[in-house]
């Protein structure tokens, strides 16, 4: 009489189905690597996606949010708890550099943050799911994200949309070359930050150089903001405080001896908390008003907040990280704290409605002495790094989902 498979082997053959297309996933990391596309504009990218998914026993929702997403759902064979699984699918506008024999074929646009590796991954990682179903306890949702490099991003109108009402929990992974490949990183509590955007139009009254006095230089009232704000951080925050004020772009260009009418000036804040936020924005906004009445001229500011902090819940952070570290698996060498890290992802507003982590897996390519980070040119993974990445989630899954 043949014996019902236990949970235990239940849990042991995902992961060994995940070992055996390993090669899967690189090979679709590579064709996603080679035909990138931007945030809002991921049409192809989203259609593969779901033809991956045409005639297996799943729900698919498309064009989920305010673009592309793709929302997948796998209902288990048991009742239990609603897990989010999210992996991001879009590009960036970048020239690559990569010395690789899958370059972009779309000039100028780049997977220069490992998106298409975290798709490749989460692909293969649901189609094993979905055939093991019926011993999950509970539903999984696979979230396809659009547009996370662009604000407003995809994950927020996801959310709005309400599709992910019945989340229990949710995770997200991010590969970074940091770290060499089976070191897996986390960070509880306050973990991103968050970020705003401004631009500053400064309307003067132009003229020429030989007549500084029949004009209004907004070249010289700009100069002062830029030096003004540097202020913000050094005198208004507290020290123990972590904010960032950084001017991007100043647009003044024209003739060497006429003084313009206008200039634009664009930026960014990041920030730990919202109180930071609001001090920084406060600060900023009574600089422009003053520079309106030093100068003479006419300033408008736009003042934009794109991501909030990133806050992974502390006791779902607590037990993710024993998982790990005690799920021996040879492909999970390191399991540590990471520090806080100045960027931002709109993972966080996932983690402002459910309680959930957001964690790194290191990629870092073999014999390289120089790395190359996130959203530079010559960016590159060791695609190692994908079955990591699948095997960790796969061991998060099967704890919350009940398989052992």
């Amino acid at each position: 009489m043949t014996q019902p498979i236990k949970k235990s082997g239940t849990k042991q053959q995902l992961l060994d189905m995940l070992e055996s297309r390993k090669d899967e996933m690189i090979q679709i990391r590579r064709h996603l690597h080679q035909h990138p596309e931007l945030s809002f504009q991921e049409e192809k990218t989203a259609e593969f996606i779901a033809e991956f998914y045409k005639g297996k026993d799943v729900e698919v929702h498309t064009h989920a949010g305010n673009g592309y997403g793709v929302i997948v759902t796998i209902k288990g064979g048991k009742p239990g708890k609603t897990i989010g699984l999210r992996a991001d699918f879009d590009a960036l506008p970048i020239f690559e550099e990569a010395d690789v024999p899958f370059k972009s074929q779309n000039e100028g646009v780049m997977h220069a943050c490992g998106h298409d590796g975290h798709t490749a991954y989460m692909l293969v990682l649901a189609d094993c799911l979905i055939q093991l179903k019926s011993e999950l306890s509970g539903t999984i949702k696979i979230i396809h994200q659009h547009a996370e490099e662009t604000p407003p991003g995809g994950a927020k109108s996801i959310i709005e949309s309400g599709i992910l009402d019945d989340l229990d929990y949710v995770f997200g992974t991010h590969l970074f070359p940091s770290h060499p490949v089976g070191t897996i990183g986390y960070r509880s509590g306050y973990a991103m930050a968050g970020r705003t955007y401004f631009k500053l139009k400064i309307q003067g009254k132009g003229g020429h150089g030989s007549t500084p006095h029949r004009a209004n230089d907004p070249i010289v009232a700009g100069a002062h903001f830029v030096t003004a704000i540097q202020t913000v951080v050094s005198r208004r925050l507290n020290p123990f405080e972590m904010g960032v004020v950084t001017i991007g772009s100043f647009d003044a260009k024209g003739s060497f001896n006429i003084i313009k009418d206008s200039i634009e000036i664009e930026g960014d804040v990041r920030y730990m908390n919202d109180q930071t936020q609001e001090l920084i924005a406060r600060e900023i906004q009574r600089i422009v008003k003053g520079v309106e009445l030093e100068f003479d001229v006419g300033c408008d500011l736009t003042y934009t907040a794109d991501y909030p902090p990133l806050c992974n819940d502390a006791e779902v952070t607590e037990n993710v990280v024993s998982i790990l570290k005690n799920a021996d698996d040879s492909t999970i060498e390191h399991v540590i704290e990471f520090p806080v890290f100045s960027g931002s992802e709109d993972f966080a507003y996932y983690l402002e409605k459910t309680p959930g982590l957001f964690f790194n897996i290191g990629c870092k390519p073999e014999g390289r002495e120089e790395i190359y980070m996130n959203h530079h040119p010559k960016f590159d993974i060791n695609e190692d790094a994908l079955l990591v990445s699948a095997k960790a989630v796969a061991h998060v899954v099967c704890s919350y989902s009940d398989i052992e």
